[in-house]
């Protein structure tokens, strides 16, 4: 049993993550979910080990939901009905690690393609699978730039590309066409590529969009990525990996041991993510993802909108649920939790309110006035 000083401790702890929790809004993490009808499963050593389409010897598992959530983005990505795999994920980074390992397997010659917008964990992917790779330029709006690409792979021609198209960069949201792509290394005369589609904050509500970004399966992916800690808000972190399933056999492996098939990165995996995105992607359906993107959408024009009022030149993508606007004082940037690099941000996920919004704007305007 814990002494009163442990147990003050969580208390406060408690305390300080709630505080932090209500004033965040430049990261990509939704709010104000309930997931205590979960809470249950707690006292169980959940562990999704090996394959979710496999059956193994240790069963205490959520294997049968993590299958349902992984189709239910197949079908969402429009993967071709007899040629997908996937399974859940520790986050986004799993996933990016994991869709370049697929990609180096299919061909151990290539070159990879990213631009520099790309999420940070794209660099860290290619340095642990030493991969030679190169940096493309991106678009003032953040997408890549199909010229640079372009020049770039014309230098590569030779040898097959591995390129990573951005569904929403970190900082500004922008999106990198699929379409495209393919359609510029075709043109330069590689034919051997492998895409893999960063889909970690947009996937879920990407294909609502109008006109719908090329992305899926369809527009010519081979690998894509999400988080489902972001816009679908489990409490911790957490991913979908889907691919053609012709790709994942070259790494599958019997695994003796738990009596299973594997081709995950990390074998033993978090049993309880795939129970919370299928309460998520149950209770919500592909009508409920598309009403709440819509609602902060609206919310994200308003902010836009309101900054540029108030003095602040502030933009967005075409349907983004980021704000962009210059670099803020360090104060602000520590009180509202707000990354900055080249750019500050504000991320419209749900649960973001427009009463915090407004206090965050105004708390800017006065700090810009006084200076």
């Amino acid at each position: 049993m814990l002494q009163l000083k442990d147990l003050k401790r969580l208390d406060e702890l408690f305390q300080t993550m709630e505080k932090a929790n209500d004033s965040f809004l430049g990261y990509p993490f939704a709010k104000g979910f309930d997931y205590e009808p979960l809470w249950r499963f707690l006292k169980f050593t959940g562990n999704n080990a090996g394959d979710p389409f496999d059956s193994g010897s240790y069963r205490v598992n959520s294997h049968g939901f993590e299958c349902e959530v992984v189709e239910f983005f197949a079908q969402l990505f429009r993967a071709p009905s007899d040629d997908w795999w996937g399974y859940i994920t520790n986050g986004g980074t799993e996933g990016n690690i994991y869709g370049l390992y697929l990609g180096r397997e299919l061909y151990p010659d290539a070159v990879i393609y990213f631009s520099r917008e790309a999420h940070y964990s794209v660099n860290k992917a290619v340095r642990m699978l030493r991969l030679e790779h190169c940096v493309v330029s991106s678009q003032p709006s953040g997408e890549i730039s199909y010229e640079d690409l372009a020049q770039q792979a014309a230098r590569g021609r030779h040898r097959p590309a591995v390129v990573v198209a951005n569904i929403g960069t970190t900082m500004k949201e922008a999106k990198d066409d699929a379409a495209k792509i393919r359609a510029v290394l075709h043109d330069v005369g590689i034919s051997d590529v492998y895409l893999h589609c960063d889909a970690a904050l947009c996937g879920p509500y990407a294909p609502f969009l109008d006109p719908k970004p090329a992305f899926d399966f369809a527009d010519g992916a081979d690998f894509i990525t999400l988080s489902g800690h972001k816009f679908l808000g489990a409490p911790m972190p957490c991913g979908v990996v889907l691919s053609r399933k012709h790709n994942v056999q070259r790494v599958v492996r019997t695994i003796d041991y738990i009596d299973s098939l594997d081709a995950t990165l990390t074998g033993s995996r978090n049993a309880y993510t795939p129970i919370i995105l299928w309460y998520v992607t149950r209770s919500l359906g592909v009508q409920g993802i598309k009403r709440t993107f819509l609602e902060c959408e609206r919310l994200a024009s308003y902010a836009a909108d309101e900054f540029n009022a108030r003095g602040i030149d502030a933009w967005r993508n075409p349907h983004a649920l980021t704000i962009v606007f210059p670099p803020v004082r360090e104060e602000t940037k520590s009180e509202w939790q707000l990354a900055t690099s080249d750019v500050s941000h504000l991320i419209v996920m749900p649960g973001v309110t427009k009463s915090r919004i407004d206090e965050l704007i105004e708390a800017m305007t006065n700090r810009k006035v006084q200076m």
